[in-house]
């Protein structure tokens, strides 16, 4: 599928993507996108993570919000989610039903928006190679990534972050965690 998009700046951008085969795709972002290109400020008095979603990449690729799919994997070169830290540019991913986001590196406060809302952020040594519109497959437990075809290495993620993520985000992981004994007295 082409679509052309003409965006206030009067630039025009045709963008293809492959039909839907189900798999997950790429959406692939360059170096330096910041949580303003993610969602942008006017949306921050929005807190639904659903509501968030339609207004993802808002300006500055439109087609996101409205063609990701549940599954779809984000895509960014250097430093993605530098900016503010705000909380709700991990949020408006997750709620569009992207599962992880694989970058060759993270501003530091996007990093952990990420992990504390369940958005698992996965780095590779380089996200040149991939293709936007690709098929995409993460495999955690070889640490890899497939696009196209091809698989790449990822860093590992450690264990502990993984089940953050995988129960949502932080808060839903601490409601699962038992009672643990806090720094007290103790007789020496």
């Amino acid at each position: 599928m082409t679509e052309q998009i003409e965006r206030p700046d009067r630039t025009v951008r045709t963008v293809t993507l492959p039909e839907s085969s189900g798999a997950p795709r790429a959406w692939k972002f360059g170096d330096d996108i910041d949580t303003d290109a993610i969602i942008p400020g006017r949306f921050l008095t929005i807190n639904d993570p659903a509501e968030l979603a339609k207004h993802a990449f808002e300006g500055t690729r439109d087609e996101f919000a409205q063609s990701v799919l549940s599954g779809d994997v984000v895509v960014g070169g250097r430093n993605f989610g530098m900016g503010s830290s705000r909380e709700h540019a991990p949020l408006a991913l997750k709620g569009a039903g992207v599962r992880y986001v694989v970058a060759e590196s993270f501003a530091r406060i996007f990093y952990r928006n990420a992990i504390n809302v369940g958005l698992l952020p996965l780095t590779t040594a380089s996200t040149e190679a991939f293709e936007d519109g690709a098929e995409i497959h993460v495999d955690l437990g070889a640490n890899s990534v497939s696009v196209g075809g091809t698989a790449y290495p990822l860093d590992p993620v450690p264990d502990f972050l993984k089940r953050i993520a995988d129960a949502g985000g932080l808060v839903e992981y601490a409601r699962t965690l038992e009672e643990v004994e806090t720094c007290g007295t103790t007789s020496r």
